[in-house]
């Protein structure tokens, strides 16, 4: 009974030293493969879960907009008041909410480029106000002609054409006008003008961003979804020093296993220049 209890310890002695051999063997490998998987479905390459999202972003992506509501339009354009201002809004649209398109990869460079198609729909839920709502803001046309020809006898001309469309300094746009597009009176009237129609965003819907060209991480786990080019080039030529460096990703992705103290960089096309996002704390949905 002795000999069989003693045998029986020393085999599980043996057993369990051999399970913790293996154990300390496995546990690495078993970790190498695991970071090996994962690794391969964040790069950008048709097949892996990282590129099916990259394409058509699950996440919703919104842009908010306050516009200001000018109370004393008539004091200011006759008598150069200080204009007084009512901030309206936010107005929310849902944006990038199309696919990417013209995806086309380039094995070499580990790279792939795409055109970003644009539009917008509006959100009435996160919204404050509705798209028809009138505002009286800033005449894009009158305000930008005597910059777009400053040549005295052409500022004579756009003058009488001001009078003639009775165009003013202010006008009375709905919010879907002024940021998305109308057709202005005035510029109807000017000869062979570029576009009779202006709008702060205009042309956006049914347009498209880019051509981008990004990394797929391929050879660099870190640098997935960074842009390399976007329309082909580096720099904007639009700011001074750093601000005008095109680098980051364009906000609907960034590279896995990003740590807390590591500055998010991304590029935005529409306030030409790049933005950078800093960690300052965690919150949790969660109630008690």
């Amino acid at each position: 009974m002795g000999c069989d209890r003693n045998c029986g310890l020393i085999a599980g002695a043996v057993i369990g030293a051999v399970l913790a051999v293996f154990g300390g063997i496995l546990m690495p490998v078993g970790d190498m493969l695991i970071e090996k998987t994962i690794k391969k479905q964040v790069v950008l390459e048709e097949g892996t879960i990282a590129f099916q999202n990259w394409v058509k972003t699950g996440t919703e992506v919104y842009r908010q907009f306050w516009i200001f509501d000018v109370q004393n339009p008539e004091e200011v354009v006759a008598n150069s008041s200080k204009i007084k201002v009512k901030q309206r809004g936010p107005y929310t649209y849902r944006v990038r909410y199309l696919a990417k398109e013209n995806i086309t990869h380039d094995s070499e460079s580990h790279t792939v480029s795409f055109v970003q198609p644009n539009g917008a729909i509006f959100e009435p839920s996160l919204s404050v106000g509705t798209e028809n709502d009138t505002l009286t803001v800033l005449n894009l046309a009158v305000a930008a002609a005597p910059h777009l020809y400053p040549n005295a006898f052409v500022q004579v001309v756009l003058n009488s054409l001001i009078k003639k469309s009775k165009s003013s300094m202010f006008q009375r746009r709905t919010v879907r006008e002024f940021l998305w597009g109308y057709t202005d009176p005035f510029l109807s009237l000017v000869p062979y003008p570029i576009s009779t129609t202006v709008g702060v965003f205009y042309p956006y819907n049914n347009t498209a961003d880019g051509v981008y060209t990004v990394f797929t991480g391929k050879d660099n786990i870190s640098q997935v979804a960074i842009i390399d080019t976007y329309k082909g080039k580096r720099n904007l030529s639009y700011w001074p020093s750093y601000c005008d460096m095109i680098n980051g990703t364009d906000a609907a992705s960034f590279p896995p296993f990003v740590e807390k103290t590591r500055v998010l960089r991304f590029f935005s096309s529409d306030i030409c220049r790049k933005a950078c996002i800093h960690f300052t704390s965690s919150f949790s949905t969660c109630e008690s």
